[in-house]
């Protein structure tokens, strides 16, 4: 199996973000950051998804897998042709943002986030209630996924804090409830794109509209990216003694995010 493949079930997704973390370990790949909390995440929904937590599992897995391959497609695409109109402006951003090793390893995360929640989130609900699923039945499985998230967090924050140590000095971390990682992922990008979902399904039956406000959100998100790894004045300096202590050793960085348990005894060393 290679990672091009349209993933087909949860297990298919793990499988084909461990395809794309070791070549990207292989190719010393920044690209590989986001895929390795990805990879958590996932196993994590499906963990959750084995244990019966969910309202309707197999409603909440088909749109983890319609979500994911929105990823996946555009990864292989942005690797085979950086130039393909397939890859959206918001992925984009993203995609170049990881051969730029100025940015900081929170800030490749946040890339990833922006364009895969703000931008994919709300079409892969489309793409469900398409299938006949019904979407206002799946929001309380929606909310739940924050659950989720919120889990990841301390765990997420602890590796982000080891890989780089002055992230938590310098505030950009700070606690399990109040993150950048976790106010980005919990707060208004996932309310978002399902505001962004309501808006696209109440234009489904005029493709001019519809497509026209997949351009304009796709912009807004592209924006946002920028702004993610665009710094002046005092923020500037911060990032940049940031990345000063910042671990360069982008497979190692990989090795960490990607590990399932954070060893505490390395932590404290």
């Amino acid at each position: 199996m290679t990672a091009s493949q349209n993933a087909g079930d949860i297990q298919s997704v793990i499988d084909q973000l461990e395809l794309i973390i070791k070549d990207s370990e292989r190719q010393n790949n920044r690209l590989g950051f986001f895929a390795a909390l990805y990879h958590k995440v996932t196993c994590k929904v499906k963990e959750d998804l084995d244990a019966g937590l969910f309202e309707d599992g197999s409603r909440l897995a088909e749109l983890d897998v319609l979500f994911a391959n929105r990823y996946l497609f555009a990864f292989s695409q942005w690797k085979s042709d950086k130039n393909s109109p397939l890859v959206s402006e918001s992925w984009k951003v993203a995609f170049q943002g990881a051969e730029n090793s100025s940015h900081l390893i929170l800030q490749h995360l946040l890339l990833g986030m922006n364009a895969h929640i703000n931008y994919d989130l709300g079409i892969a609900v489309v793409e469900l209630a398409r299938s006949g699923r019904n979407v206002d039945a799946l929001r309380r499985d929606y909310n739940a996924i924050n659950n989720v998230l919120g889990a990841l967090t301390y765990s997420v924050i602890s590796k982000l804090n080891r890989v780089s140590p002055f992230l938590s000095f310098l505030g950009f971390t700070g606690t399990a409830s109040n993150s950048m990682l976790v106010q980005f992922s919990l707060g208004n990008a996932r309310d978002g794109a399902w505001l962004f979902a309501v808006d696209l399904l109440s234009l489904i039956d005029d493709a001019q509209k519809y497509d026209a406000l997949l351009r304009k959100r796709d912009q807004e998100i592209k924006d946002l990216g920028q702004l993610l790894i665009t710094s002046k004045g005092f923020l500037r300096f911060g990032i940049l003694v940031i990345r000063l202590f910042e671990w360069k050793n982008v497979k190692k960085v990989i090795d960490v995010l990607h590990a399932r348990k954070l060893y505490f005894h390395e932590v404290l060393k």
